[in-house]
């Protein structure tokens, strides 16, 4: 067994198609449970959704596989099948990342028992997961969004439709405030965007650096919230290793007082980092063996100091060093991404980092030389650190496998001096190929440049056309509107001239219209018989003594109504409707004449009137014979009261 640690005691599932394919038929997997016990593992044969199922149940650690598509069909349902998976389980590949080997020579160099049974490849994956062999499959960040929004529709109106409204988006706040104040506690950072609303929230939403299991927040909805924990997607596959030691990496060296290393991926990734005062150089050089062979080993000063040569030497790893000592704006800028706990790791991590930018072409075109199952970073470190070339490195781990399956021996022959010639052009030229592929790659950057130049360009124009549209219909619209502001205008002086033939708004000056306009009276308006009205029509126009007053609704009126208009002692009142008993008794008191409206021809003006005066003089006079017969009633009456009370005296004595 490998000496590589096991970092694992929980369950791992290993997994291995037994029949069929999840892209067509209904496949069944064989299943084997590895909860740290060597001898005690589980096997069985399970469907597609019994699989998922036990996944849900028993919440293993890891999921291993040998290959991630018989989990899934294409990169949609794996995507699918990762955000199924509980919080803290792991679908691990086994077998490697993007160019994974084969399950055989991964089972053999960590010297796990293999057979090609889809159970012996089922064990052989959870065993190799539970060493933390393998790299986990992800399709998400470590950044999680937290959306507190309504549980319920706040419907389309109604007469208690903002009390209803009120309540739904309080409640959204109040639940916010709650998550906010979970998150504080917990100690995680995060961003919040508020969506404000009538009484409220509509939403919040809270982007926040952490996984959902380590969030103290869970999808709910109840009542008028609902609370939906979403991680944030990658835009692809990412594979990240289980084990942290990495076989081959780039060291960055910051020597001095305080000693700083930095570990950095192969692809640039920063994968530990570290400082002390204390520490000597063979606990630094015991720091790096613990994570990784260095292939090379980087300062960010010139010449490269003494201590990081020594460091280089023991790893007998490619130095680098910059052509000039990098300045300090410019490792700021490089490690801008990445955390750090003081500036000796940030010299570190920027010596590191601009190595792998030195040597990104290289790294590429060993790459892209490679065939499949072939150790990426053993050829890598070979070719720079060790000067050889690919094609070198590859005969020699071919004939190395060969050697382990046939068991012969062969000995090349030593090349003449031309075919060595013909080796050497044939490296050049490959080494000239790769540097015009690198010349094509930038020609290509430089393309897809101008292309998204040439669309915001467009865009641009298009903005610019929209604007010049948009300017000419403000212009014509203003012209319409001056022009209509003019036609009112004239409409407006046109009916102020037809009205001062008439009228004239201030009262003292009524009497010239009745002189002027022989046979004429003005009447004053008041839409209804309450002081209110009156009072309006006061403001509107006046109401002096002897005017004519017109009342278009003469009911209801009460005692202080009557007595407001008999305050102004008018000539007249013309009405429409009945006067109430008290109203009417009022004015009679106050001799105010009373008449119906439908006696007098009146021909209005909006708020003003005029009548003739005939007219208005015989409503007068038939009021006054009323009167007089209304007076003669009330005499009547009063005499047979004083009689009847007389004769009820006398009835008594």
């Amino acid at each position: 067994m490998s000496t590589r640690t096991n970092a694992l005691d929980a369950v791992v599932f290993g997994v291995d198609v037994q029949s069929g394919d999840v892209r067509g038929d209904a496949p069944s997997y064989a299943l084997v449970v590895h909860d740290g016990d060597e001898d005690g593992l589980k096997r069985d044969v399970v469907s597609h959704r019994k699989l998922r199922r036990l996944i849900a149940d028993v919440e293993p650690a890891i999921v291993a596989t040998d290959n991630m598509y018989e989990l899934a069909a294409d990169k949609d349902q794996l995507i699918h099948f990762l955000g199924s998976l509980p919080a803290g389980t792991k679908l691990v590949q086994v077998t490697g990342d993007e160019r994974p080997e084969s399950l055989s020579r991964v089972a053999k160099r960590h010297g796990v028992p293999y057979g090609k049974e889809p159970m012996k490849e089922a064990e052989a994956a959870a065993r190799l997961a539970a060493h933390s062999v393998g790299h986990e499959v992800s399709a998400f960040t470590d950044t999680t969004e937290v959306k507190v929004s309504r549980g319920r529709s706040t419907g389309k109106g109604g007469w208690s439709a903002d009390r209803y409204t009120r309540r739904i988006h309080g409640s959204v706040k109040r639940r916010a405030r709650e998550v906010e104040s979970a998150l504080e506690d917990a100690g995680l950072a995060f961003e919040r965007e508020v969506r404000e609303a009538y009484g409220g929230f509509a939403n919040a939403v809270f982007t926040v650096d952490a996984r959902p299991q380590d969030i103290p927040v869970s999808n709910e909805r109840s009542g008028d919230v609902r609370v939906e924990i979403e991680r944030e997607r990658r835009d692809g596959i990412e594979f990240r290793p289980l084990a942290k030691r990495r076989d081959h990496v780039v060291v960055g060296v910051d020597p001095g007082t305080t000693t700083a290393v930095a570990i950095v991926g192969l692809q640039g990734e920063v994968l530990d980092v570290w400082s002390s005062r204390t520490n000597t150089m063979a606990d630094v050089i015991e720091w790096i063996v613990e994570r990784g062979r260095p292939v090379i080993v980087a300062a960010d000063v010139t010449p490269m100091p003494e201590t990081v040569e020594k460091i280089r030497r023991s790893f007998d790893a490619a130095g680098w060093t910059p052509q000039r000592d990098l300045p300090v704006d410019e490792k700021q800028h490089r490690t801008a991404d990445e955390p750090y706990d003081d500036d000796h790791q940030r010299d570190a991590m920027a010596a590191a980092l601009y190595a792998v930018d030195a040597h990104e072409d290289q790294f590429e075109r060993i790459a892209r030389k490679l065939p499949a199952g072939i150790d990426r970073g053993e050829v890598t470190a070979r070719v720079v650190a060790g000067g050889e070339t690919v094609e070198t490195v590859l005969e020699d781990l071919i004939e190395d496998e060969e050697g382990d399956e046939e068991e012969n021996e062969h000995q090349p022959r030593e090349l003449t001096a031309e075919e060595r010639r013909i080796r050497d052009l044939e490296r050049q030229v490959e080494r000239l190929e790769g540097h015009v592929e690198t010349l094509e790659g930038r020609i290509e950057d430089r393309d897809d440049q101008i292309e998204d130049l040439e669309a915001e360009l467009a865009v641009t124009r298009r903005e610019e056309r929209r604007q010049i549209r948009k300017e000419r219909e403000v212009s014509r619209l203003e012209r319409k509107a001056d022009r209509l502001e003019s036609e009112r205008d004239e409409a407006l002086e046109e009916k102020v001239e037809r009205m001062k033939t008439l009228w004239k708004l201030d009262h003292s000056n009524f009497a010239d219209v009745s002189e002027k306009k022989a046979g004429l009276v003005p009447v004053k308006v008041i839409e209804k018989f309450t002081k209110g009205a009156i009072r309006a029509a006061e403001e509107a126009y006046g109401i002096a003594a002897g005017d004519v007053v017109y009342v278009r609704d003469a009911s209801g009126a009460g005692r202080s109504t009557a007595e407001l208009l008999a305050s102004f002692e008018p000539r007249v009142v013309l009405k429409n409707g009945n006067l109430s008993e008290i109203a009417d008794a009022i004015l009679f008191d106050r001799e105010i004449p009373v008449g119906p409206a439908d006696a007098v021809a009146m021909q209005e003006v909006d708020e003003l009137a005029v009548a003739r005066e005939s007219d208005v003089e015989a409503v007068i006079e038939d009021w006054h014979d009323r009167a007089l017969e209304r007076e003669r009633d009330q005499k009547a009456e009063m005499v047979d009261r004083l009689i009847s009370e007389h004769r009820a005296g006398d009835n008594e004595a």
